[in-house]
This record gives structure tokens, C-alpha cells and sequence, in this order.
């Protein structure tokens, strides 16, 4: 996978005592701050190899993380992609590992895997059981010292293909997605590092060839230029012989230099516009050139971006949101990476806004900045979060193994964080002040307007148009690679690589402990003590939601937790938003079909005053007019861009293809644009009154707090909040279809077609349920399900396929779902057909032994952190299960047989009764479905209605 840039988690604490004094309690405990260190051990191999080292053992995991230093900044122009395209070949085979086996093996083991590209970096990692440690060197070390001689034409070749269709997927197939393809061409000069996009140019990928590769790799993977992080339970004795077994003997290779800072400059304003084929509202995107990472200025620029954008205080939204009423919502970010950095302001407008009067309403904001300067408060609010964030970062292994890896690459110290922390710190409103009249006042910038195709009377005025290249959709031609026969070449070694290390007894099943009580006043309360960081992680999840709402004002449960968090009646919305800032807490609310949730992070020093606004906000709502028509015009701005993304309008249609017009899950949560439009403050008043009741009501709470401090306090909530009577509608839902139908949503030139193929399922109370997510896994349920391993890894047509069976009180759906190149359309769709049919058939028993080791060896992993461990509780909750139903999961997946596993293949999959959905290019790939054995063929709008094709737009 490519990123645009691998997070930088906040700066973590790891390795000095961080006082906060800004709010909550000021005293902290010596354990509380013993927390914020962590100690680790920095070594090098005589190849050059950094190895970082963290003990942690907490839980019986490891994650071993491997950061080269090679990124798209490596690159040279007409060869650009390559190490977004090698670091998918690394997840090939090696010369001790044979084909698909690395996403195999670590699954088989409990585990999980995957990497990442960037301008500045590459890195790999897993986390698996600590059993696996060894056959996780193992493997890592494989693929750096003994791959290249298994890089074949047909390897090589596949993998362009599922690139290619990632560059789809996540570039050409969504709005405003060749927008930083415009802007790096003109930030940055030709030859710059940072000129291109690190998914590369299609030309590019398309013209590499093997020897690119190889020499791509002989000069970056080698063990000196990247570092080894182990985080988790481990001996470091152990782990440092193990480390120097696989990698000790793998040879340095070429010198890599580091990259000298290349920041830019502009001389002009450059301003460039494009029609976008999926964007329904236009944006304005402006960049201005800044300078690289850990440098005074970046501190201060990450500030200046809050400042100027982040919450009701901002100038931004004061003026374009507030004031002006052109746009819901307002992003400016810093970006200092490697070599050089940008500061960008976003804005996507309200539907039909001229892009002149955004520019014009920033301009405003810029001065309205500049008249009422920062205060010691606005860097203060920025600081207060950081204590949180940092322990939120540390809160996983893998979390560690990044910040670790990060630092080390970058600065050559895993403990830069001490640093980093004292930057941030030290910033000053001076230093804000300093930055913006350097880099952003009356300074040249590059600009975009990207509007809807056919209304370029919206662009910025003096705007010229950009030379976005769009892929023309051509009819599948197959491509066969042949390889030679001969046997791969093997590289020496000291030791016997091709046998895998064996691993030793996986660890047992630990759940950890939890308590429950009900409130005076019917709130039931779980809750799991959990001592590693002094955070609290906590849920209030109100039964109903969606459910409740009127198909006739449907939207009112979603505009619920909208305007319950615009202030309170003794708050305006702007001092509870900087009441919780200051707290340095999160608290969020939103609706999902079967519940409203409020859910929230905070130290657990100030979890009583996080409680109180909590509080606060569910008793004592505002019901701000002004703030509720600005939430309208943003979910009906919202409601209008899901219409031109392909996987929005899929999931739509299919929920009212199978649940039908007559249950409330045909209709979306946000409502539709008609239905928002009628919903007045009275009709939110009325589901308040009506519906927010404690007796339907579940607390969960997850951290370092016990069961009689949790309840303390809820006292003042429990005694608050009147009980009462409040019915939830039930919605049946039964599968009564009875042919093969396909549905065609025409998306006018996609460059992927999305398909969803299933129908209505079972409920996830159904005895039946757990025993189908166990039959599903090898069918479509993890990578190496047989759709996923035919579509991607086999043909290239995706960058990824699964199936799953989804469920809660109420029955869910079984659905086979990807993102496939449009001209693969009908072939992908009758791929998944014959594999639904073909699994009927029964699997074998080295499928069946893989699905119980992934299933059942990965529950080491399940209770790593306090989120994973709120979602626990909160399924115990819903579905009334016991606080041993993993115990009972893993018994389910023991006694599964092959004869079982065939039963509910055949009694649960019939892929002649299903609908099949596909949402694409009509003009090219609709005609052809008419020819497969479909009982019947219809093409169908956005919202799902029929059409003629006559009225496709050709």
C-alpha cells in the first residue's frame, strides 16, 4: 500500500517525564510518570544493520518492523513507482519461500502483516504471537538477503497489474484524486525528489522491467540502509542470537547517502484548474513551499495550521463556515517531510459556490488572523492534547516499533522523542506569528481548482488547465508472461534457510476479567481494569439509533449527534469545544443503524471532569438554531459528494436491493438530501424527549481505573438522568430471493467497476453465525481467501477481494465485495460465481488447519489495547454474551469438521439466488451481462430505481 505520508504519531513520551499543568489535576503519581518512559537497547551488525530493541510484556505478542530508507524520493524521473512497486514485490516469494506463502505463514501463525510506501520511507511489519518470533526473522530475512533471484517476468508483471489497479482504486476512481499530482508538478521542479507521486506515473509502471528492479534493490535493500525494531515479549539475549543468525550473514551492499534538505521556493502564483469526473462540489486546495521536518519552523507551522483551521475559534471557519455560509468545513495542514515541506489550505465548497469566492473569504480569514494575532491560550489548547496522544501512541507494540524505526531513520536516535517533545513545547505565539509572515503572508503559492465536469464557470479566475492524464478504458487484453524453467538459484548461507524454524507452543487463551453492575436508574455498566497506561477509554451506546427513525424524516438520529455536541445550555459550542481541548480528552458522538454512541479518551486524572461534560452534554443540550442549519447544509453537502463515489452509491443500492423499501436499513443513516431538508429543531427535540432513556442504555469503560471508581463517577449521572419507557421498532429480515439477478449502476467513465455480490444473512445472535465467519475465512475472509488469492494475486485484475457474513440483533447480509479494472468487469464477477459455488464443494484439510490457526492463534493479539478491549465489552453488551465467549469461539473452531464446514457452506451459499450489483462504466460493460446466465439483467440509478439503457449516457 502506498501512503502519502507514514503518520508521524503525535510525539510519544517514551523517554522522559513530561509534566502537563495546563488543566485537570496538576498532581500525577510516580507510577503515572514511570509510565512515559521506555527503556530500549540500540545496536549495529558488522553488515550495517541498526537493531532497536523494546521489551514489553504485557502481552504475549511480538512485532518486528523493518524501515528501509528508500522512498518515491529515491527515485529518477521515468522510473518512478518503484519503491511503492517493490515493496509489493517483497510480499512475493523469496528463495526459501515459496509463492503467497509470506502472508500465509503469518497468518497460520495468529498473525498479521503488511507494509507501506512513502516519499521518504518503506517499512514492513508483523505482529504475531511471541512463539513466531523466530519464523518471522526468518521470513524478513529472506526477503533481504535472498529474493532477487525469484524476481520472474510473470511475479513482476502481476504485481504492476494490482499496482495499477491501486492507483485506481485510491487515485483515478475518486474525487479530487489526482489533486497532489497537480500540485507536486508544479511545487516542486523537474528532477526534485518530490515531483512525482509515490503510486508513480501509469506509463512509468508500465514500461519497468525486471532489471529496473533488480537494480532498484541490489542499491536500497540492503541491511545498511535500513533498521530493525522488536517490540513485545521477548529475551533480549534471545532475540539478539536470533537476529544475528538471519541477518548477520546477509552482505552490505551499495553506500546509500543520506538526502541533503531540499526546500523550494516558488517565484509566481501558479493557478490550475480540472473538471473531475467524480467531484460533485469544487475545491480549492492552496499550497505554499516551507522546509523540512524537525526544524523551529515546522514545530511552529504545525500550530499555525490548527490556528488557522481547527475548531470554532479559527479564522477559517469563522469566516467561510460561519460568516459566509460557502463551505461546512475548513483543513490547513503543515506537511515537513525528509527534504522539504508544504503548508496547504483545503477548502471544498458547498455545491455550486464560484471558487473565486473561497479564495477571497481565505484572504479575509488570513487578515482577521492577522488582526487578532494568537494568544498564550490558542498554543496552550494545542499543547493540552499532547499528553493523551502520546500515550494513545504507545498504547500497541507496533505503535512503539513506528516511533522507534521513525526516529531512527530520520534522526539516528530512537530516542529523538525526548527532542521532539521539547520542540513542540518550546513553541511560542511568537514563533507562530514568525512563521506565517515568512511563509504563507504575501507569499507566491500554487492553487487548484478542481470542479464538477461541465462547470468551469466555478474555477479561480487566471486559472489554466492542468494536464491530468486520465486512463481510457480499453477492452482486457490478456498478457501471458512465461518464465523460464529453470530451478531458482539459490544464494549461500551458513544456515539451513529452507526449512522454517519450528515455533513452539502458541500461548493460551488469557481473556482478561471484566465486571458489570446496573445503575439506580437501569444504565448497565461494564467494565475491564487495565493498568498499563493512565488513560480511560470509554463508550455510552443509547439502543435505537437509526432504528428509531421515521422513513419519512429519516435522518433526524444522525443530526442527533451532530447538534448535541454544539454546545450545552450553559456553553456556548465554542467554549465546550475548548473545555475539552484543555482537558486534553476526545469525546465524539455519532448514530449507527441500531444505536446513538458517545464514546471518549482521557487521562484518567481528569476522567471525572470529562464525565461532567459528558454529562453535561447528554442532560443539558443547547439546541443552537444557528448551529443546527450550519449541520444541515453539511450533511446535505455530504449526502451529495457520496453520489459521485462509486463505493458510496454501491453500498446504497445493495442495502435497498436486499432489505427492500418497507425496513429503515434500506434507507442511508444520513438521510437524503429531501429528507434533511425537512427536519426542524422540534423534530430532534421530539426523538430526545422521546428516546434518550438510560433504561436502553450500556456504559462501558476500558483503563486504569477500578469498578468503584468507575461507578463514583456515574454517581451524579445515575442520579440525573430519569428512567423511561422506550420501544424499539423490530425490522424482520428474511432472504426470499429466488434467482441470480444482476444490477448495473452506471458511474459514466469509472476507471474500476465495484462489486457486491450477496444477499441476506443471518443475525449475529444465531447460533449459526460464529460457525459461518469461521466457514467463510478461506473462502474470502482474510488475503489469502481463495477470491483474493484468484483476483489479485493470480490474474491482477484488484487490489483486493473478500467476502464476509455481517450481522447484529437484526440479520445481515453474506457479501463478496472488490474494486476491479473496468475492462475485468464481467470476468471478476463470474470469478466470484464459480469460487462461491466451487467452496460448496468442501475445502481440504491443510484449508481447514489454516483457518484454525489464524482464527484461533491470532486471539493473542485481541486484547492488546484499551479500544480493542471496549469493543469486547461492547459486543458482550449488545448480544448478551457471556465474558468467556472467546473461550466458547475458540471451542466452535476446534470441533469444526470438514463435513461440518461443507454443511454450512451448502446451506448458507447459493450463489444462484444472489444479487449481483456492479457499479461502473455502462457504456463499456453493462451490454455483456445480458449474454452470462443471469435469470435477469437490469440497470438501475443511484438510488437504485430502473432505467432503459437508452437513457445511459454513451
Amino acid at each position: 500500500m502506498y501512503l502519502k505520508k507514514l503518520t508521524k504519531f503525535a510525539a510519544i513520551a517514551f523517554f522522559t517525564v513530561v509534566m502537563f499543568t495546563s488543566c485537570g489535576d496538576k498532581s500525577q503519581s510516580a507510577e503515572e510518570s514511570a509510565k512515559l518512559s521506555i527503556e530500549f537497547a540500540k545496536y549495529e551488525l558488522e553488515n550495517g544493520l541498526d537493531v532497536v530493541l523494546h521489551q514489553d510484556k504485557s502481552d504475549p505478542i511480538v512485532s518486528v518492523a523493518i524501515q528501509y530508507g528508500v522512498g518515491s524520493n529515491r527515485e529518477k524521473t521515468g522510473r518512478t513507482g518503484f519503491a511503492h512497486l517493490f515493496e509489493h514485490m517483497l510480499f512475493q516469494e523469496s528463495e526459501n519461500v515459496p509463492q503467497d506463502q509470506f502472508f500465509k505463514k503469518i497468518q497460520d501463525a495468529g498473525g498479521t502483516l503488511n507494509g507501506g510506501t512513502w516519499k521518504d520511507g518503506t517499512i514492513y511489519y508483523e505482529i504475531v504471537p511471541k512463539n513466531a518470533l523466530e519464523m518471522v526473522l526468518w521470513l524478513e530475512s529472506d526477503r533481504m538477503g535472498y529474493l532477487i533471484n525469484t524476481v520472474t517476468e510473470s511475479a513482476f508483471y502481476n504485481q504492476q497489474e494490482v499496482v495499477q489497479n491501486e492507483k485506481r482504486q485510491r487515485v483515478d476512481n475518486r474525487p479530487y484524486g489526482h489533486t497532489n499530482w497537480v500540485l507536486d508538478k508544479n511545487i516542486y521542479p523537474d528532477g526534485h525528489p518530490y515531483n512525482w507521486q509515490v503510486i508513480g506515473e501509469l506509463v512509468d509502471l508500465q514500461n519497468a522491467t525486471v532489471e529496473d528492479v533488480r537494480e532498484f534493490y541490489d542499491r536500497f535493500y540492503g541491511p545498511n540502509n535500513a533498521t530493525l525494531v522488536l517490540a513485545g515479549d521477548f529475551e533480549e539475549e534471545d532475540a539478539k542470537a536470533l537476529i544475528e543468525k538471519y541477518f548477520g550473514e546477509i552482505k552490505k551492499r551499495q553506500d546509500v547517502a543520506p538526502l541533503e534538505p531540499q526546500p523550494v521556493t516558488i517565484a509566481e502564483t501558479k493557478r490550475l484548474y480540472h473538471e473531475d469526473n467524480f467531484a460533485t462540489a469544487p475545491q480549492l486546495h492552496m499550497v505554499w513551499p516551507t522546509l523540512q521536518q524537525y526544524t523551529d519552523d515546522a514545530y511552529a507551522l504545525d500550530f499555525l495550521a490548527e490556528i488557522l483551521s481547527s475548531g470554532k475559534k479559527a479564522p477559517l471557519y469563522k469566516v467561510l463556515v460561519k460568516e459566509k455560509d460557502i463551505t461546512s468545513r475548513t483543513t490547513a495542514y503543515n506537511n515537513s517531510q525528509e527534504i522539504a515541506g508544504e503548508f496547504h489550505i483545503i477548502i471544498t465548497a458547498n455545491e455550486g459556490v464560484d471558487l473565486d469566492e473561497v479564495e477571497a473569504g481565505i484572504s479575509e480569514a488570513m487578515a482577521l488572523f492577522e488582526t487578532e494575532g494568537v494568544t498564550d491560550r490558542d498554543v496552550e489548547r494545542i499543547k493540552a492534547g499532547l499528553e493523551t496522544s502520546f500515550y494513545n501512541g504507545i498504547s500497541s507494540v507496533l505503535g512503539k516499533s513506528f516511533q522507534l524505526a521513525q526516529y531512527n531513520v530520520f534522526t539516528g536516535d530512537p530516542g529523538f522523542i525526548e527532542k521532539d517533545i521539547e520542540n513542540i513545547k518550546a513553541v511560542t505565539k511568537e514563533d507562530v506569528t514568525r512563521v506565517y509572515n515568512k511563509y504563507i503572508k504575501d507569499k507566491p503559492f500554487v492553487l487548484t481548482s478542481f470542479v464538477p465536469k461541465g462547470q468551469t464557470e466555478l474555477i479561480a479566475e487566471n486559472s489554466v488547465v492542468a494536464p491530468v492524464v486520465e486512463e481510457e478504458i480499453k477492452e482486457n487484453v490478456v498478457k501471458t508472461v512465461e518464465d523460464s524453467n529453470e530451478e531458482v538459484a539459490k544464494t549461500p548461507s551458513l544456515i539451513d534457510r529452507s526449512t522454517e524454524p519450528a515455533q513452539g507452543p502458541a500461548p493460551q487463551l488469557n481473556v482478561p476479567s471484566s465486571w458489570s453492575s446496573e445503575l439506580a436508574n437501569g444504565m448497565k455498566v461494564y467494565g475491564i481494569e487495565q493498568n498499563e497506561i493512565p488513560t480511560v477509554n470509554f463508550s455510552l451506546v443509547m439502543e435505537g439509533g437509526h432504528l428509531l427513525d421515521d422513513k419519512n424524516k429519516n435522518g433526524v438520529a444522525n443530526l442527533m449527534t451532530d447538534i448535541m455536541m454544539e454546545g450545552t445550555a450553559n456553553k456556548t459550542p465554542e467554549e465546550l469545544e475548548e473545555e475539552i481541548e484543555m482537558l486534553g480528552a476526545n469525546i465524539n458522538m455519532y448514530t449507527t443503524r441500531e444505536s446513538i454512541v458517545i464514546r471518549g479518551n482521557t487521562l484518567v486524572r481528569n476522567f471525572n471532569k470529562t464525565m461532567a461534560l459528558v454529562e453535561e452534554i447528554l442532560l443539558q443540550p443547547r439546541w443552537d438554531e444557528e448551529e443546527f442549519a450550519r449541520l444541515k447544509t453539511r450533511t446535505i453537502n455530504d449526502i451529495k459528494r457520496a453520489e459521485s463515489n462509486p463505493n458510496a452509491v454501491a453500498n446504497r443500492v445493495y442495502n435497498k436491493l436486499l432489505y427492500g423499501e418497507d425496513h429503515i436499513f434500506a434507507y442511508p443513516t444520513s438521510g437524503t438530501v429531501e429528507s434533511v431538508e425537512a427536519i426542524t429543531m422540534d423534530d430532534l427535540k421530539s426523538y430526545y424527549n422521546n428516546y434518550f432513556s438510560p433504561s436502553v442504555s450500556t456504559f462501558h469503560v476500558v483503563g486504569k481505573i477500578d469498578k468503584d471508581d468507575a461507578l463514583k463517577n456515574l454517581a451524579s449521572l445515575d442520579e440525573g438522568w430519569a428512567s423511561k419507557d422506550v420501544s424499539i421498532p423490530e425490522y424482520p429480515a428474511e432472504n426470499n430471493r429466488d434467482k441470480a439477478s444482476l444490477y448495473f449502476v452506471d458511474i459514466p467513465n469509472s476507471k474500476q467497476s465495484v462489486i457486491n455480490i450477496g444477499y441476506i444473512g443471518l443475525s449475529r445472535t444465531d447460533p449459526d453465525f460464529y460457525p459461518l465467519e469461521v466457514m467463510n475465512y478461506k473462502l474470502g475472509g482474510s488475503f489469502s481467501g481463495n477470491v483474493n488469492l484468484i483476483l489479485r494475486e493470480e490474474k491482477g485484475y484488484t487490489y483486493g477481494a473478500r467476502t464476509r457474513f455481517s450481522g447484529s440483533k437484526i440479520p445481515g447480509t453474506f457479501t463478496a465485495s472488490s474494486s476491479v479494472r473496468t475492462n475485468t468487469t464481467g470476468e471478476s464477477v463470474q470469478i466470484f460465481k464459480d469460487q462461491i459455488a466451487k467452496y460448496k464443494e468442501g475445502i481440504s484439510e491443510e484449508d481447514l488447519d489454516f483457518t484454525k490457526n489464524a482464527l484461533i492463534k491470532s486471539n493473542a493479539r485481541r486484547f492488546e489495547t484499551q479500544g480493542s478491549l471496549l469493543g469486547m465489552l461492547q459486543e458482550m453488551s449488545m448480544y448478551g454474551l457471556s465474558s468467556d465467549y472467546i473461550a466458547n469461539e475458540e471451542t466452535i473452531i476446534r470441533n469444526m469438521t470438514l463435513d461440518q464446514h461443507k454443511s454450512l457452506a451448502n446451506k448458507y451459499l447459493d450463489e444462484s439466488k444472489m444479487a449481483y450489483l456492479v457499479v461502473g462504466d455502462a457504456a463499456t460493460q453493462y451490454v455483456q451481462f445480458q449474454d452470462m446466465e443471469f435469470d435477469e439483467v437490469m440497470l438501475l440509478d443511484k438510488e437504485g430505481e430502473e432505467v432503459k439503457l437508452e437513457e445511459v449516457a454513451q
